[in-house]
């Protein structure tokens, strides 16, 4: 690869982010550029109806450029899947827009990545993690509940649902493309896809805060990630006797970088 190619791109879903992403974009691209290598943030906005793509275009000139890219489709994996598909990079992963999961492990993810690990799954679970969370004992055995009937999808993962996940970019197409599942199980479908075509998973601890204004809702959104972990359990078993459906969602041109890191504008609709 020439020296200019980016080798990590970190796909940030955004939906009405304006009032975080700013300090967001300040943090990540700061852990980016202590990597030492290129790197890039690829802002998705998901049908924002504030400022967020002012946000991004407005971003301050630095060594870590950011571009923005639109996904008209609603779901956060829609989103995520909408910037990994347009990623050249050699390693491409996601991170949330509150930034719950702290980035000072990318230097870890990068270095297993660069020594064969496929996919690296950032996990609560893990005995090493530093959680702070301000859940409601209800939510919590809700998650426990989640995360049994997961495992009769991803047998590798002790937990799938923190908004951190890093990929070599021939697995993440592959795990990506034919992504159905647009809400917030999508992680379960991308790890399943990876897990079944061989792929090999290492889950490392994170520093994970419970940031304030989550999107998740028990009452709203729990029983439809059930329904969806059924659904693609399902469709998981048949994925050898079902063709893959068309893409709603395609990779969207990117004009060159020519603000001196700022912001590069994905076309969009």
């Amino acid at each position: 690869m020439s020296s200019d190619a980016v080798v990590l791109d970190v796909v940030v879903p955004a939906y009405n982010e304006a009032l975080r992403l700013p300090d967001t974009l300040i943090l990540l691209r700061a852990a980016l550029a202590d990597l030492g290598v290129p790197c890039r943030v690829t802002v998705v906005d998901n049908a924002s109806t504030d400022g967020t793509a002012e946000v991004v275009t407005g971003a301050p000139s630095g060594p870590v450029p950011v571009r923005l890219l639109w996904c008209a489709e609603p779901g956060k994996g829609f989103a995520v899947r909408t910037g990994v598909l347009a990623s050249d990079a050699r390693y491409v992963g996601f991170c949330d827009a509150d930034l719950a999961t702290a980035p000072d492990t990318l230097g870890q993810v990068l270095s297993l990545l660069v020594e064969g690990v496929d996919a690296v799954v950032g996990s609560r679970a893990h005995p090493e993690s530093v959680v702070q969370e301000r859940h409601s004992l209800l939510r919590r055995w809700g998650a426990v509940a989640f995360r049994g009937a997961v495992r009769q999808v991803v047998r590798g993962v002790g937990e799938t649902q923190c908004g951190f996940k890093f990929f070599r970019n021939d697995v993440a197409r592959r795990s990506f493309a034919p992504l159905r599942c647009g809400g917030f199980a999508f992680d379960v479908e991308v790890l399943g896809r990876a897990e079944r075509a061989g792929a090999r998973l290492v889950e490392i601890p994170v520093n994970w805060v419970d940031v304030p204004g989550s999107r998740f809702s028990p009452a709203r959104h729990g029983w439809q990630s059930f329904v969806d972990v059924a659904k693609i359990s399902w469709r998981l078993r048949r994925a050898d006797v079902i063709p893959a459906m068309p893409l709603p969602v395609v990779a969207l041109p990117v004009g060159t970088d020519v603000t001196g890191g700022a912001a590069t504008v994905g076309l969009r609709p």
